[in-house]
């Protein structure tokens, strides 16, 4: 295989084939000395995960070459845009780190791509087709066999002007007749046989207003607006791959009429070169399913933290680093695969462990009372903020007789390997002092609601003073101290790894029942005061940020952004 081919295929193992594609169409002198890139999303929801991928090689790719990169909200079709998705979208392109050198609208150009159009019909390279979409399928055949001419493929151009001057004025309804492009009606791309490059959609544009009657296709708009732009690489997901010959095909049609960018001396001619999307485990990458779910009122938005929307990444604690760092580990390939949800959340869980500093918090608190610690008395100990950091410092917590500590730390009759605590046992109590477990107390039910025992006065710090070995160490919170928060323990979205693997099932069907628990946990002092998007790791639970939009000052709603290890599991996994 040639270096070409591997560039091509993107089977050099271990290679970024698009960056070796740029480089060597740069070294060829065929970007006219500057590249430019462009992220083209349409302004019909949010963006997601997937996009992230898409963001971090299109402006990447500008950033490794010291080029430019526009973000371009392609808008040619009204039905469902608005300029609030742009401005989402805008917000988490700028959040994820970038910033476009030029902000366009597909918009803009929609005169240009009329006068294209018509100047395709005068050329004999595009006609107004009559036959309904029924009809067409007929003619259009399968890929293995030729289709069938349209009959108006060959009526007079004239004839196609005034039929297409009178569908942009409003004279026809939709489906009626269209735009196609005469191309070949034998080619076994079934893309190539005359698409579509304009309809009739008789419906207010959000930017246009009442304009327009007739709209681009977005094959016909894309490769016109990336040279209008002098795009030197346009870069799309894989199921653009069978649609690059027409963009080329618009192109050529481009470069005939002498409307390609000249940039130093050189005609700027965009290519197109296609990637593998991001599909990952437990979620969906749609945005028609994503829409779904915020209309039916299955999730409580499109910045829900449980959608893998990048604003919803982010309202769930996930850091900019954390998500490029991601898309770099992907990388990128031309073979469809399925990305582990655990690979995302292990590269959150590695930024956080060396940023976020450490907090002491119980979610599901049982009663410990130290019967030999004065009722009056109180002491605080001093705290790491974050052993990975030591800038971070540390902090003072307070201590008293009550405390809280985790539900699942205590066992009346533990198993072998059980280390925490229990009757008779002693635990460190971390950064405080040793406590040993002398009693319990319950309730009607028989259920524990409280354990009693004695602290070593001696151990303060958490240090036995004779040198014993004490193997469990647990956290805690003082109860006369304590601030209640409101922490939301979100876990995946789906019950399956491949929600979509049945498409006669309903995918709501598997959406997880338990992928939010609402649960009023007990903290130390230093949490209530957390400011909108603060994150934190509560010892030994996970990481937690305060959400952006429902925290207040002194009384801050925690997001779990996760686990500090896989607490899924493979039992859970089919």
């Amino acid at each position: 295989m040639s270096d070409n081919e591997r560039i091509e295929t993107g089977s050099d193992t271990g290679r970024h084939f698009l960056k070796q594609w740029i480089a060597s169409e740069v070294e060829a002198g065929l970007s006219g000395g500057e590249v430019v890139t462009r992220f083209p999303p349409e302004p019909n929801g949010w963006l997601h995960i997937g996009h992230a991928k898409a963001i971090c090689i299109d402006f990447g790719m500008a950033q490794e070459f010291n080029g430019t990169c526009n973000l371009r909200m392609d808008d040619t079709n009204p039905s469902k845009e608005s300029e609030d998705y742009v401005e989402a979208i805008k917000r988490d392109v700028h959040w994820l780190g970038f910033e476009w050198n030029r902000f366009i609208y597909a918009s803009d150009f929609f005169q240009t791509m009329y006068d294209i159009a018509e100047g395709l019909i005068r050329s004999g390279h595009a006609y107004v087709c009559e036959l309904s979409q029924e009809e067409w399928r007929e003619y259009r055949g399968v890929p293995t066999r030729p289709g069938t001419p349209s009959p108006f493929r060959d009526r007079p151009a004239d004839d196609s002007l005034t039929l297409f001057r009178r569908m942009r004025d409003g004279e026809f309804a939709e489906g009626a007749c269209c735009l196609r492009a005469k191309i070949d009606m034998a080619s076994p791309n079934i893309h190539f046989r005359d698409p579509v490059i304009y309809r009739i959609m008789r419906m207010s544009h959000y930017r246009a207003g009442d304009k327009w009657n007739v709209y681009p296709m977005y094959d016909f708009a894309h490769p016109i607006e990336d040279a209008l732009e002098g795009v030197t690489h346009s870069m799309c997901t894989l199921e653009f791959e069978v649609h690059r010959p027409l963009y080329d095909w618009v192109v050529d049609r481009m470069d005939e009429m002498n409307l390609l960018v000249v940039r130093n001396g050189a005609k700027v001619r965009p290519q197109q070169r296609e990637f593998a999307r991001l599909n990952l485990t437990y979620t969906v990458m749609s945005k028609r399913r994503l829409l779904q779910l915020v209309e039916d009122g299955l999730v409580s938005g499109w910045d829900d933290p449980r959608m893998p929307t990048i604003a919803g990444l982010r309202r769930r604690g996930y850091t900019p680093e954390s998500i490029r760092e991601f898309c770099d580990r992907i990388g990128v390939s031309k073979f469809e695969s399925e990305t582990e949800l655990e690979l995302l959340e292990y590269c959150i869980r590695d930024d956080l462990n060396r940023r976020a500093q450490r907090r002491l918090a119980v979610l599901d608190p049982l009663k410990v009372v130290i019967e030999n610690y004065p009722e009056d008395k109180e002491e605080w100990f001093e705290a790491i903020n974050n052993p990975e950091d030591p800038i971070a410092g540390s902090r003072q917590v307070p201590f008293s007789r009550e405390l809280w500590i985790e539900r699942d730390d205590f066992m009346e009759d533990p198993p072998k390997k059980f280390f925490r605590l229990a009757p008779g046992r002693e635990v460190r109590l971390r950064y405080a002092c040793l406590f040993t477990c002398t009693s319990v107390v319950k309730d009607e039910n028989g259920k524990v609601i409280e354990v009693r025992g004695t602290y070593d006065p001696l151990s303060g710090g958490g240090n036995a003073p004779d040198g014993r070995k004490v193997r469990g160490t647990i956290h805690w919170v003082s109860a006369r101290h304590a601030q209640p928060l409101e922490v939301r323990l979100y876990d995946r979205l789906f019950t399956v790894a491949d929600p979509m693997a049945d498409e006669s099932r309903d995918f709501t069907t598997l959406l997880n029942p338990d992928s939010m628990q609402v649960v009023t946990a007990q903290a130390e002092p230093a949490l209530a005061t957390a400011a909108p998007g603060d994150g934190f790791q509560f010892e030994r639970l996970g990481y937690f940020c305060a959400d952006l939009y429902d925290s207040k000052h002194g009384a801050a709603v925690f997001n779990r952004t996760t686990t500090l290890k896989d607490s899924w599991g493979k039992a859970n996994r089919p």
